[in-house]
């Protein structure tokens, strides 16, 4: 992907308020209404998405392939949650980015994902 305008240090961050479908509750566990780490998981993949697909050549998005994340704390419904993903490394069409999320100030999750060019056409 020679007409990539990806670069090192490119970053982008989601804010979105915890429901009831965020949570671990959606299994039916009882007491379960703090985010889950699926959850949290996929807030840090639609930053890491918009960090990376709006600066892709039209007829080309991003799929991820690696996800090594840790979820510190818990969030309860109603509690914003803010994802933040920034690229790190780029070999080729695969691309690093360092994945963080928060409750206001409080880290709650952290880690690393990694995602590839695929042409959609």
């Amino acid at each position: 992907m020679s007409d990539m305008t990806i670069s090192e240090g490119m970053s982008a961050e989601l804010s979105s308020i915890v429901e009831a479908q965020h949570t671990i509750n959606r299994t039916g566990k009882p007491d379960g209404d703090v985010l889950s780490t699926p959850s949290m998981i996929m807030l840090m993949e639609q930053a890491a998405i918009e960090a990376i697909d709006p600066n892709l050549p039209t007829g080309n998005a991003t799929v991820g392939f690696h996800v090594d994340v840790k979820h510190f704390a818990p969030t309860a419904i109603g509690a914003t949650v803010t994802a933040k993903a920034t690229v790190t490394g780029i070999d080729g069409v695969k691309i690093s980015l360092d994945v963080s999320a928060f409750e206001g100030d409080k880290q709650i999750g952290a880690g690393t994902h990694r995602r590839a060019v695929i042409s959609t056409d």
